[in-house]
């Protein structure tokens, strides 16, 4: 992997050879990660650059003092210029187009003062953001061999979910449910209503159980239907409209609905929901909550956190890339694409160092700006429509009392009224080395369309949580006498709340990589991802599983 130079003269950036690739990334993000290492699976030739020192650009760890220039980059600073002399083949019939780069970060403020240790806080640009024990991204890392370059921490504080004041357990088992003491509404219920609740919240876990192990028997066994499944009819009902007819109370479904089916939106708000869950994708998302729990003997609960933060992602399918030949170099802007004006299509970059490379396809990060070529791309700036409020916060003390690491979920109108979508907030210590001894990371997000209502709502969470020398005391305090959590607030030292772009991936004669989004988890960007590949080798296996390097210490325990 070569590294070029900071400098700006021609004479800092590294000589490529060959000039010629089968496919060309820009930015190192997790999408064009996993890309360049399908690629170069697949046997392609493969040229990985990005303009930064470091890999993950969007999807990268970094330390706290590098964040606001990150976050709010001179806007002045366009991709430079490509007027310069291009060592390209004499008898190329090119043009070159100049690329511009948008800013896909806004309404960044700070609040607080910067702790004295400050590069040793490592900032989640993703956050916050976990990966299910049994999801894609994990099994694509042990079949990639990715898993022997990270290892991940379990969130052994499980999850809290905020209602009617207080922070309560999410269960994750019959004996959860049955101890958990927090189950009930504000109204103080009778034993006999509190353990017909819980009763409920039982049967309700195991029809879904039902339903799943059913579904596998019919998968195996090549049948259709099969007892214990749950009706065609219900599965295409909204998962809200289904949880009703199971007889849940508001606060059960509130549980299911945002604390682990993960639904950002409203789902009471059925005519204006942005995203309405039917029971089909929440039963989905229920039965890999189920699977994570357990699948890893030495991971507690249903989520892992990647040790040094989500930066080492791309990072390890960058090495698995560069293993099967893909050549790396940092510090490389692109200032321009190469256009093949008779057939009207991209065929390849130039370099800041005014080196021209050809390929046969080109896959840029999101914050690239695609010239239009007067042809059907597939690409435009209609879609940056979406936006995801984020927060980061360094606090003093644990949110959970004994517990390292910790899911909050704030579901819609918990903390006020006008409250449209779920708020989630993690908590991550120094067991996961990004933050000191004695001082803790919390990563909030919330999907909006509008930047001041998403901020607001990252705000009142934060003030739900934390105790700021400017609040009350007296105001805000959570209740404590049905949970298992400090009296007191944890004391918030710093925070920096801004808004994020979501972008899509893009197919056509140049691939454009999504956006970090909203979610929790992965999924979505990885089958975007998959689907981009799909696109553009349809004859060619995502990533197989052969593709791995072998190494003499493997096994599947990834969370210690």
């Amino acid at each position: 992997m070569a590294d070029a130079s900071a400098g700006g003269s021609l004479d800092d950036y590294p000589t490529i050879d060959p000039t010629s690739f089968d496919v060309v990334l820009c930015g190192t993000g997790l999408p064009e990660s996993i890309l360049a290492a399908a690629c170069a699976a697949a046997g392609k030739t493969v040229l990985h650059v990005d303009p930064n020192p470091f890999y993950g650009s969007f999807y990268s760890s970094m330390p706290l003092p590098s964040v606001p220039s990150f976050l709010s980059p001179d806007s002045s600073t366009p991709c430079p210029s490509s007027s310069t002399t291009a060592s390209s083949p004499a008898t190329a019939a090119y043009t070159a187009v100049d690329l511009e780069r948008r800013s896909l970060y806004s309404e960044v403020e700070t609040s607080g003062t910067v702790p004295e240790q400050s590069r040793r806080f490592t900032v989640d640009l993703v956050g916050p953001r976990l990966l299910y024990c049994a999801d894609e991204a994990v099994d694509l890392l042990l079949r990639s061999g990715g898993s022997h370059h990270v290892e991940f921490k379990s969130v052994e504080g499980g999850s809290l979910i905020y209602w009617d004041g207080a922070l309560c357990p999410v269960p994750d088992s019959r004996q959860a449910i049955f101890m958990d003491s927090t189950h009930r509404s504000k109204e103080k219920l009778n034993l006999r209503d509190n353990l017909k609740e819980k009763t409920l919240l039982f049967r309700f876990f195991k029809l879904v159980q039902s339903h799943i192990a059913a579904s596998s028997s019919a998968d195996k066994d090549g049948e259709g239907e099969a007892s214990g499944k749950i009706s065609e009819e219900d599965l295409d009902l909204p998962f809200i409209e289904f949880l009703k007819k199971q007889q849940l109370q508001p606060k059960i479904r509130a549980v299911v609905l945002y604390a682990i089916a993960m639904a950002d939106y409203d789902q009471d708000a059925a005519d204006s929901c942005e995203k309405l869950l039917t029971t089909r994708d929440g039963i989905k998302t229920l039965a890999l909550y189920s699977s994570s729990i357990g699948r890893f003997a030495n991971a507690q609960g249903a989520f892992i956190y990647p040790m040094y933060g989500h930066g080492e992602l791309p990072q390890a399918f960058c090495r698995f890339a560069a293993v099967k030949g893909a050549l790396y170099v940092l510090r490389m802007p692109v200032t321009a694409l190469l256009v093949d004006q008779e057939k009207k299509r991209y065929i390849g970059t130039r370099l800041a160092s005014g080196q021209d490379i050809l390929c046969q396809q080109l896959i840029l990060g999101p914050s690239y700006k695609i010239p239009s070529l007067d042809m059907s791309s597939g690409t435009s700036d209609s879609n940056l429509t979406r936006k995801v409020a984020r927060g980061v916060c360094i606090i003093s003390s644990s949110i959970k009392q004994a517990s390292s690491n910790v899911l909050v979920v704030f579901p819609p109108k918990s903390l006020q009224e006008q409250q449209a979508t779920a708020v989630r907030a993690l908590q991550l210590s120094s067991n996961v080395a990004v933050c000191p001894p004695g001082m803790f990371m919390v990563y909030l997000s919330t999907p909006c369309t509008n930047a001041f209502t998403g901020k607001q709502y990252i705000n009142k969470a934060m003030e739900v949580l934390f105790s700021t020398q400017a609040s009350d005391d007296s105001e805000g305090h959570l209740e404590t006498t049905s949970r298992n959590i400090e009296d007191t607030k944890p004391a918030l030292i710093w925070s920096y709340v801004y808004v994020q772009e979501i972008t899509q991936g893009t197919s056509g004669t140049v691939l454009s990589c999504p956006m970090p989004d909203e979610n929790l988890d992965y999924r979505d960007i990885l089958e975007s991802t998959k689907q981009l590949f799909t696109d553009t080798y349809p004859n060619e296996e995502f990533l197989p599983r052969n593709a791995a390097p072998k190494y003499a210490d493997d096994d599947s325990d990834l969370a210690e």
